[in-house]
């Protein structure tokens, strides 16, 4: 399975045999901007966390795509999924949203695997920097 991360305020690619690469978009009237490896976004302007998620495959896949939000402190303060089935080259766009409401330094964790109770990785997790202003 390929996956393609796409994030509206943060972006990211991810493949099995390929390192991260991120970049900034503007979305709306929110902006973000990426310092030494650290996404910066602003308190209380929700984030929409986005990918591009493509069957490699020849058969149906069923999948569940994870975003954890984890505080400085290694506190989970956000954990949000959704689940599917994509047929053979199929493409969906799935999309789970943060609204950080206190500043400070967070980590997105992004993971794609087989189900929510089937936690075989389809993808290495993706893990980027956020900081809050």
């Amino acid at each position: 399975m390929k996956i393609r991360l796409v994030f509206l305020v943060i972006a990211a690619v991810v493949a099995s045999s390929a390192v991260p690469l991120a970049h900034a978009q503007n979305y709306g009237d929110v902006t973000s901007s990426l310092q030494n490896g650290t996404w910066t976004v602003h308190v209380n302007k929700q984030v929409q966390i986005a990918a591009d998620v493509t069957n490699g495959v020849n058969r149906d896949l069923p999948f569940a795509y994870i975003v954890q939000i984890v505080d400085n402190n290694g506190v989970v303060i956000q954990l949000s999924w959704l689940t599917g089935t994509l047929s053979a080259g199929q493409s969906l766009n799935p999309s789970q949203s943060w609204t950080p409401t206190a500043p400070g330094n967070y980590t997105a964790q992004i993971f794609v695997w087989s189900g929510i109770s089937n936690p075989d990785a389809l993808s290495p997790p993706l893990t980027l920097k956020i900081a809050v202003t």
